[in-house]
């Protein structure tokens, strides 16, 4: 069986790329379709050292560092993977990945990390964040992702199965696709992010791990942390919001913005921290479960797949059926303010005994790397027996 996996760009190791690394490692002989890649060759090992197929958007000026600029030619430029000798393709999907061309005798699973964001539901805070709420760039913005809504749901049907990365992003797929689609939760590996030994004495700072981008709402914690000096905050992370993060703070001695750091590094700091913060609206949220993997509990906004991933207070429907409540791992605050981060911390700090290095272990536990690989290999050999039953 020839196996296609195409994912839209290379250019850091995150989260989706975590998937990835996934899919190979169950199809090791499959080829590699990226709309562009510019991984440098000391990061390629999660991909086994392959070399990739790229589209032209690979090569037009600037591609490497302002590739997303090139939006609009992106639904093109992935139609032109030719795929037709391929009997199995699997694509990545949080922008265009799932609109690669396939034939009727030929399976497509498409592993959505969301369909693509601010062409749909975050369009408007989107434009806001980058300014362009009014004016002649804005309509010409928007008519773009007015075409991209388009493009993007008359190719859904071009899927045959869809998986989502959260119940959260299912029910989005659902609105935009009016497809149903099987949740599988992407990997944490719990192998490597594990408690330390003296896990109970823990440093005096709170941390965030995070790309430097503004959905993250990095601004959000450290403006928290500007209005309580007597916390510290560490930020791990780099980005086009770094230079804004750092005026921020400028005048705090209690924040630290380190920038990136190696994996060691970042494991270090999350079995150390007093508790992990969190303040972006995600699909899913890797980092705050190999946060818990360390035994650190989370403070994180109340939306999107974090609620499927962090157990607050039991849920009403356990208060009603009265059965026990499984350990909190982390505490919601329910709007994107400092104002509510500040009141959520004070709440974890009342309440910081709640919390053990156990209970958050074994929830990250329920993401482990093998019960994904088993969850997605399952879930397509069936697809495969009923392609061919077909």
């Amino acid at each position: 069986m020839k196996v296609a996996v195409v994912h839209e760009w290379l250019v850091v190791e995150a989260g989706a790329e975590k998937v990835l690394e996934e899919i190979l490692t169950l199809f090791p002989d499959a080829d590699l379709f990226c709309l562009i890649d510019f991984l440098p060759p000391d990061q390629r090992a999660f991909i086994g050292h392959r070399t990739t197929k790229t589209s032209f958007i690979q090569r037009l000026p600037g591609a490497r560092n302002n590739y997303r600029y090139y939006l609009p030619l992106m639904p093109l430029a992935v139609e032109q993977f030719d795929l037709g000798g391929y009997d199995l393709v699997i694509s990545c999907n949080y922008a265009v990945a799932k609109g690669a061309i396939t034939g009727p005798d030929q399976l497509h699973i498409s592993y959505v990390h969301s369909p693509i964001r601010y062409a749909w539901d975050l369009q408007f805070q989107y434009l806001k964040q980058a300014g362009l709420e009014t004016g002649l760039k804005s309509w010409l913005v928007r008519w773009c992702l007015h075409k991209l809504r388009i493009w993007d749901h008359r190719t859904a049907p071009g899927v045959d199965h869809y998986i989502a990365n959260s119940d959260f992003i299912a029910r989005r797929i659902k609105k935009v696709y009016g497809r149903e689609a099987v949740t599988i939760h992407p990997p944490v590996d719990t192998d490597f992010f594990t408690p330390a030994a003296d896990r109970e004495e823990v440093g005096d700072f709170y941390l965030t791990v995070s790309r430097l981008v503004p959905y993250k709402r990095i601004d959000i914690i450290v403006q928290a942390f500007a209005d309580t000096p007597h916390r510290r905050l560490v930020v791990i992370g780099d980005g086009p919001e770094r230079n804004r993060l750092l005026q921020l703070a400028r005048n705090s001695s209690n924040i630290e913005i380190k920038g990136h750091l190696d994996r060691k590094a970042v494991r270090d700091h999350m079995r150390r921290a007093r508790a992990f913060i969190f303040a972006a609206e995600e699909d899913f949220g890797i980092v705050p479960l190999e946060a818990q993997a360390c035994g650190t509990p989370v403070i994180a906004y109340g939306k999107g797949g974090v609620l499927e991933t962090i157990r607050g207070r039991q849920s009403r429907k356990e208060e009603k059926e009265g059965d026990s409540p499984k350990p909190a791992t982390g505490i919601f605050f329910q709007n994107q303010t400092a104002a509510d981060l500040k009141k959520a911390i004070l709440d974890f700090e009342e309440n910081e005994k709640a919390f053990t290095t156990r209970a958050c272990r074994e929830n990250a536990l329920r993401f482990k790397v093998s019960s994904f690989r088993r969850k997605l290999s399952d879930f397509i050999e069936r697809c495969l027996q009923k392609q061919g039953e077909k």
